[in-house]
């Protein structure tokens, strides 16, 4: 239903020397993607703060009060919390690193063309590995390395493309396996701690830390129309070879898996601190029907079943249409949710429930905040005639992902 945006990969200097002791394969790419403008438009915004030479010498420093200006923040200031001290909060994260760090591996990827680098995470004791789609797509041959040094060939269990997850495993029989426990991350709240943990750059085994900067960001991603529903914002550094890898809390949960870095649409360079992961959630409802079957049996995602496009100027001019903007229907599923309710090829949805739609992109950013089995009721035109369904959205197929 959505256009594609085009993905851009890195433009990588020389091959940096190995520094774990590990040879790399000479024309590895390491994988971490970038987002280009789509559902959302990451803007840098440049601080440049000049100092005069004689600017220093007007600056004046008085005791709080002393202009009878305090500030009165009132009965409705926002609370502060009062922490532990920084010896202590520090020994906490060190403690919750040296727990985690043993869960999250390394993956040399063989492909058809070229070889590839990128990061998983131990989530079963069989040997279940979580990792992005677009790290092991079209491999054939993964090496794991672990955190011990220890390596084992993997084999592809199944992928989930438009969740851009996958799940390798290897045998655990000859290895001690530390596995990543799952947090809810439902729970998440902006603002807390956050840790990623990974191989950038093919650097083994790198801590980042930071925050949760935003929660339920709807992600175009460019790979098979797909959008990463609900995903983290984080300002933990996320580089190429961290796809795959692990966003941990403050508990040692496993709460999310990196797999993007927005792309600066001025420069063209990787927006720093602006990366992204795939809700742990979302891993949770995946990857067992995926170990269990080899491939996602159900999506858990709300459809619409038609195929639309964005409305331009031109068309709406040539049918006369009184809006100018909007998803213009070109297809039908036959039987499918649309189809029941009434909805024809060529209507122009401009409404979900409250919800403007200006084009394809906001039309999927409606759907994935539904269930299967919602009723929405959507306003559309057909031809210069409002019309509003109400139409009880079905399940988008296991196939289209």
């Amino acid at each position: 239903m959505n256009e594609p945006h085009e993905i851009h990969e890195p433009q990588m200097a020389a091959e940096p020397a190995a520094l774990d002791g590990q040879s790399r394969p000479p024309a590895q790419r390491r994988h971490s993607r970038q987002l280009s403008a789509g559902t959302l438009v990451i803007c840098a915004l440049l601080l440049a703060t000049v100092f005069g030479g004689g600017m220093l010498a007007g600056w004046q420093f008085v005791a709080r009060g002393a202009l009878g200006t305090d500030l009165q923040p009132g009965p409705n200031a926002a609370p502060t919390i009062k922490s532990s001290t920084e010896d202590e909060l520090e020994a906490l994260r060190e403690q919750i690193v040296a727990n985690v760090r043993p869960t999250v591996v390394q993956l040399n990827v063989k492909g058809l063309l070229s070889n590839s680098l990128g990061s998983g995470v131990i989530i079963d004791q069989r040997g279940y590995i979580i990792t992005n789609n677009h790290v092991v797509k079209n491999s054939e041959h993964i090496q794991v390395v672990f955190f011990n040094g220890q390596t084992a060939t993997a084999s592809l269990t199944g992928v989930a493309p438009a969740d851009d997850l996958a799940v390798i495993h290897v045998d655990p029989s000859r290895l001690n396996l530390s596995v990543a426990t799952l947090g809810d991350s439902s729970r998440l709240r902006v603002g807390q701690d956050v840790v990623a943990i990974g191989n950038p750059l093919g650097i083994t085994q790198t801590v980042t830390s930071g925050i949760v900067s935003a929660l339920g960001r709807n992600i175009a991603t460019g790979e098979v129309g797909q959008i990463l529903p609900g995903t983290i914002q984080t300002d933990a550094a996320i580089n190429p070879g961290n796809s795959g890898g692990a966003l941990f809390d403050m508990h040692g949960n496993l709460i999310g898996i990196p797999t993007l870095t927005a792309l600066d649409p001025e420069f063209k360079t990787p927006a720093t601190g602006v990366g992204f992961a795939i809700p742990s959630n979302r891993v949770q409802f995946i990857a067992p029907q995926i170990i269990k079957s080899g491939k996602v049996t159900r999506t858990g995602r709300a459809a619409l079943e038609v195929q639309v496009v964005d409305l331009d100027l031109i068309t709406a001019q040539k049918n006369h249409l009184p809006v100018k903007q909007g998803a213009l229907v070109v297809s039908v599923t036959a039987g499918g949710a649309a189809n029941l309710a009434g909805i024809k090829s060529s209507d122009v949805i401009v409404q979900v429930d409250d919800r403007q739609i200006t084009g394809s992109l906001s039309l999927g950013d409606a759907l994935i905040a539904r269930n299967p089995g919602d009723t929405v009721k959507i306003k559309l035109y057909r031809g210069s005639k409002p019309m509003t369904f109400e139409v009880k959205l079905s399940e988008l197929p296991a196939g289209n992902t």
